[in-house]
């Protein structure tokens, strides 16, 4: 849903830029050479013949014929081959007219170019296209080498320097429009994270708080039952599974809604990576698959909350085993990064992320699981930051996934 909205956003946007362009191309086209051609002549009293333009008329005719591809082009929403068309039609035009222009009179110097052409490389940024970009720097300044290079005239280095020229100033106008766009994208998603972050945080107290008291209630009469009912087909331990998992989910809930500032102290990560690698093998047998712990040799020291770090070992080797339906292998290991970091792996070979989802992973309430709540992820990315730590994802599809976290040996 949000893809196709900013997918049509992108369109309108296009649109508007193709309008645009197309209103300043044959305004810009006909201007020029109605002052180049008729107006100027009238204002000098003996000027100086010279070659005229070759396709004359048929050149404002062959450039006006694409004016109705250009509308239906927009109107079926491929507007995006539209400048290309433009560009690479005008070049073949302009060529043909100068070397026609030029062939048969050779003893004119070369004098040739048009304001249209400085327009079409300053205008280029307004695409925000690079590809776009470079295929009007290179017409443009390869149609005058091309022609040089036909008609043997050493003048046409002057307007083929004139546009590299150009072609770099418009180079640097398109890297700071692409750089200033993404800052832009990038402020308002993190500030969209944020809004989302808090509002989600407020709600997940309050319920949180209301659901807890219940729970409990509701766990200590199910256990009290089961020990009078001495029937073996109950449905008590599942029951009490059931409330326990509820329990998991209410505990990710408070954290987000009063999150606890870490205490750190010093622990050794080989032993808690250990510790959570027995606790979750019986998961990872249920599910035909099996956890191997890969021991760092040499690992320091690290100061972390060691009760923050083993619920996100668990969350990320719980999300490794279930993306493994058919069995499969979880490798917990780590490594030392440097001096001052470590580096924390959980890696398997299951099913894999599309890179699309794959970005999207930490965010409230995104999962890539059916019976997922996206609050795991979400809240071991908010501890891993409280430790001055980054959560990184890879994956491919078919081959399998590794999360990957890195954190500072010590905090000042």
């Amino acid at each position: 849903m949000s893809d196709n909205v900013h997918g049509k956003q992108l369109l309108v946007e296009e649109v508007k830029a193709v309008k645009l362009f197309l209103w300043m191309f044959y305004v810009i086209f006909t201007a020029y050479d109605l002052l180049i051609y008729y107006v100027k002549p009238l204002t000098i009293e003996n000027p100086e013949e010279g070659p005229k333009s070759a396709l004359g008329f048929w050149f404002f005719v062959l450039l006006f014929l694409l004016l109705p591809l250009a509308v239906y082009l927009i109107k079926k929403e491929k507007v995006y081959t539209v400048k290309y068309i433009y560009i690479i039609w005008y070049t073949l035009l302009d060529l043909l007219n100068m070397l026609l222009m030029y062939l048969g009179n050779r003893g004119n110097p070369f004098e040739y170019g048009s304001v249209l052409d400085v327009f079409l490389v300053l205008f280029a940024p307004i695409f925000v296209n690079k590809r776009y970009f470079w295929v009007v720097s290179i017409s443009t300044t390869g149609k005058f080498l091309v022609s040089g290079l036909i008609l043997l005239d050493k003048n046409t280095i002057i307007p083929v320097a004139i546009f590299v020229i150009i072609s770099i100033v418009s180079f640097i106008m398109l890297t700071r429009f692409i750089s200033y766009i993404q800052t832009l994208s990038t402020v308002y998603e993190d500030l969209n994270k944020k809004e989302k972050l808090a509002y989600v945080g407020k709600i997940a107290t309050v319920i949180g708080h209301e659901i807890r008291n219940p729970l409990s209630a509701l766990k200590g009469f199910i256990q009290l039952q089961s020990e009078r009912d001495v029937s073996e087909d109950t449905y008590y331990p599942i029951m009490l599974q059931e409330i326990d998992r509820i329990n998991t989910i209410v505990d990710d809930l408070m954290i987000i809604g009063r999150p606890k500032p870490p205490t750190f102290k010093q622990n050794n990560l080989n032993e808690i990576i250990q510790y959570i690698s027995n606790v979750t093998s019986p998961l990872a047998e249920n599910f035909g698959s099996k956890i191997v712990f890969k021991e760092c040799e040499g690992m320091p020291l690290i100061e972390c909350d060691e009760k923050q770090m083993k619920q996100v070992f668990i969350n990320l080797i719980k999300n490794a085993v279930e993306s493994l339906p058919r069995g499969g292998t979880v490798e917990v290991g780590c490594k030392v990064i440097g001096s001052d970091q470590i580096k924390i792996y959980v890696k398997d070979n299951g099913c894999g992320i599309d890179s699309e989802k794959l970005k999207k992973l930490g965010e409230p309430f995104y999962t890539t699981k059916p019976e997922g709540t996206g609050l795991g992820l979400m809240v071991s990315k908010k501890i891993i930051e409280d430790h001055l730590g980054e959560l990184l994802f890879k994956s491919q599809l078919g081959k399998g996934t590794e999360v990957e976290i890195i954190l500072p040996v010590k905090h000042n």
